[in-house]
C-alpha cells in the first residue's frame, strides 16, 4: 500500500516539523499560511468539525469557492477520516439536490451564499442534518442546524490522537458526467487523489518552489495538485478561478516555477497577443493536458518545458509523458509507477486491436488504492463500467509503435466546456422541463481552443411560440452557468437510428452549427 506520507495531511505534518516557517498555501492576493500554521489550522478544523458531529465515514459535503476554507475543510476531514463530497459551486436547484441526496450527505460546509442556494431544496433532503458556515453569517433555519465555524472554533484546541487517512480510505465522492443517465458519484480513495498528479517528473518541484493552480478543489485535478505540492514541501499558489489576463502577472508576482493548466487555458494563453516580456517569467515547467497544436512554439515563446497526461476522475492518469512529450496529439505512454496501471485497446467485443487501430481504452491497476472504488449507490453503473476486471473508459484511442497513446474521440456523450465535464443527459432533462420543448439532444460543438460549447437540438410543440432567449432565461436559475447551451436549434425531427429510433448524436456533432442555429454569444455581442 502507498506510504501515508504521500497523502496531504501526513505530508503537511512532516513539513510542518521540518520547515515550519515555509509557506504552504498562498493566494495571489498575498494572503499566506506557513506549513506550521496550516497544520495547526487543519487540526483545529478537525476538532471543530468533530463538534459538529463529523466522525470517520461521515459524508460531509463542501460547497466552497477556491479559498482557504476549502483547503482547511479538505484537510480537517482527512484527519477525521470522513468522506468529503466536494460540490461545484455552480450547482443549484435539482442538480444540487440530486448530488446531496445521491451522496447521502449528512453535513455540509459552505458559505452563507452557498447555504442560500441549498436552502431552496433543503426540505427535500431529509438526511442533511447540519450546516457549517465558514463566514460570519448566522442562519435560523427550521430544516437544518446551522453553526458558524467561528462558534465551533471558539476555545477549541487542535485535535490530537487522530489517525488520519490511509491510501485505501475513501477521500471523497466526486460527481462526474453521466452519459445515458444522471451524473455519477465516483468513490475516490486517497491513493487516487495522490496518483492523479504523481506522474509529474521527479524534478518538477523542489521544497519551497511555487506551484500555481487555478483548478478548483471540487475537481480531482485541483485536489491532487494541492496534495502534490504538500508532498514536495512546495508553495501551493492559487486563484479563485483561472484568469488569462492575470496569469503571467500572477506567476511573476508569486515567483512560481510550475503551473498546472488544461488544454483550453493553454490555447487562450497562446493566442493572446504576443508581448516583449513573454519570455521574462519565472515559470520553468507547465503541467497540462491535452496539448495544443502549437505546443513547441508555446514552449519557445514562454521559455518553459511541458509534460502531459490523460486522465479521468475514475482512473486518475494512467497515461503520461516526461518533458520529452513527443507529438502534440499524444497523451504519453503507460505509467510504470504507482498504481502500476495496465491498459488495453479493444473493439466492441472487447478484443484487442492492432497497433495503429482505434479502440476503446480499458484500464486496471496493480494497487487498487489508487483507483476508483465504483459509483456510490449506483451498482448497475459500476457493473457496466467494470467488466472482466477492466474499467471501460468509453474513450477511443490508438497507439503507435513507440508506445505513445493518442486520444481519438469520446465514445460517450459527454461535453467538456471550459474545464467542466457536462452530462448531456443532465442538460437534456433540464431543457425538457421547458413547456414548449418536446424532445432535446445535447451535443458538443468543438471550439478553436480544444474544448466544447453546448448545443441543444430541440423539437418543440409550437415553433412560432418558442423563443431561444426565453429558454435561456428559463434555464438560468435551474442549471450551472457552464451547462447553459450556447447554441439552440429547432428541428422538425432529429437524425435517428432506423432500428431503435435513438438520436444519432454523432451526426449532430458532425453537422455542427448552421444558418438556422441560434447563438447566445452572437446575440450578446
Amino acid at each position: 500500500m502507498l506510504d501515508r506520507r504521500f497523502l496531504a495531511p501526513h505530508a503537511l505534518a512532516e513539513w510542518a516539523r521540518a520547515t515550519p516557517s515555509a509557506v504552504a498555501l498562498e493566494h495571489v492576493n498575498g494572503a499566506k499560511l506557513t506549513y506550521e500554521a496550516l497544520y495547526t489550522d487543519s487540526l483545529r478544523w478537525a476538532a471543530a468539525l468533530q463538534r459538529a458531529g463529523v466522525t470517520a465515514g461521515t459524508h460531509c459535503a463542501s460547497l466552497l469557492p477556491n479559498d482557504f476554507p476549502a483547503h482547511r475543510t479538505m484537510l480537517g476531514l482527512a484527519w477525521l477520516q470522513a468522506i468529503e463530497v466536494p460540490l461545484n459551486i455552480a450547482y443549484r436547484g435539482r442538480m444540487l439536490e440530486y448530488a446531496l441526496d445521491r451522496a447521502e450527505v449528512t453535513c455540509l460546509v459552505t458559505t452563507y451564499a452557498g447555504w442560500s442556494t441549498v436552502g431552496e431544496v433543503a426540505e427535500r433532503l431529509p438526511k442533511l442534518q447540519t450546516v457549517v458556515l465558514v463566514d460570519d453569517a448566522t442562519v435560523d433555519d427550521p430544516v437544518c442546524e446551522t453553526i458558524p465555524i467561528a462558534e465551533l472554533l471558539a476555545d477549541t484546541e487542535p485535535a490530537t490522537d487522530l489517525a488520519g487517512a490511509d491510501a485505501g480510505d475513501i477521500a471523497c465522492i466526486l460527481f462526474t458526467s453521466g452519459t445515458t443517465g444522471p451524473s455519477k458519484a465516483v468513490v475516490c480513495p486517497w491513493g487516487l487523489v495522490y496518483q492523479m498528479t504523481s506522474w509529474m517528473p521527479d524534478d518538477t518541484l523542489a521544497p519551497g518552489d511555487g506551484f500555481f493552480s487555478a483548478l478548483p478543489l471540487f475537481h480531482n485535478s485541483g485536489r491532487s495538485g494541492f496534495n502534490y505540492a504538500l508532498v514536495h514541501g512546495a508553495r501551493f499558489v492559487f486563484r479563485d478561478k483561472f484568469s488569462a489576463t492575470n496569469f503571467w502577472d500572477d506567476t511573476r508576482a508569486t515567483n512560481c516555477t510550475t503551473a498546472a493548466l488544461v488544454g483550453p487555458m493553454t490555447s487562450v494563453l497562446f493566442h493572446a497577443p504576443a508581448r516583449p516580456d513573454d519570455h521574462d517569467n519565472p515559470l520553468e515547467s507547465v503541467i497540462l493536458g491535452p496539448m495544443i497544436p502549437d505546443m513547441e512554439e508555446f514552449e519557445r515563446r514562454f521559455g518553459v518545458r511541458v509534460c502531459t497526461c490523460y486522465g479521468q476522475t475514475e482512473i486518475g492518469a494512467p497515461l503520461a509523458s516526461d518533458w520529452d512529450h513527443g507529438p502534440w496529439e499524444s497523451c504519453g505512454r503507460v505509467r510504470t509507477d504507482y498504481p502500476f496501471p495496465e491498459v488495453r485497446l479493444v473493439n466492441e467485443q472487447d478484443e484487442p486491436v492492432a497497433v495503429g487501430e482505434v479502440g476503446e481504452l480499458l484500464v486496471r491497476v496493480g494497487d487498487p488504492t489508487g483507483f476508483n472504488a465504483g459509483y456510490f449507490g449506483m451498482p448497475d453503473e459500476t457493473a457496466a463500467a467494470w467488466r472482466d476486471g477492466w474499467f471501460h473508459t468509453s474513450d477511443a484511442f490508438r497507439v503507435d509503435d513507440d508506445g505513445r497513446f493518442y486520444f481519438v474521440d469520446r465514445m460517450k456523450d459527454t461535453i467538456r466546456r471550459r474545464g467542466e465535464n457536462i452530462s448531456s443527459f443532465d442538460v437534456e432533462s433540464m431543457v425538457l422541463e421547458h413547456p414548449h420543448v418536446v424532445e432535446c439532444a445535447a451535443v458538443a460543438i468543438a471550439t478553436e481552443h480544444g474544448d466544447d460549447e453546448v448545443m441543444a437540438a430541440v423539437i418543440v410543440d409550437d415553433q412560432d411560440a418558442f423563443d431561444p432567449p426565453e429558454l435561456i432565461e428559463f434555464l438560468t436559475p435551474r442549471m450551472p452557468r457552464f451547462m447553459i447551451p450556447r447554441y439552440i436549434e429547432v428541428f422538425d425531427d432529429l437524425p435517428r437510428n432506423e432500428t431503435t429510433g435513438r438520436v444519432r448524436k454523432t451526426e449532430l456533432r458532425t453537422r455542427g452549427v448552421s444558418e438556422r442555429t441560434w447563438d447566445r454569444e452572437a446575440l450578446a455581442s
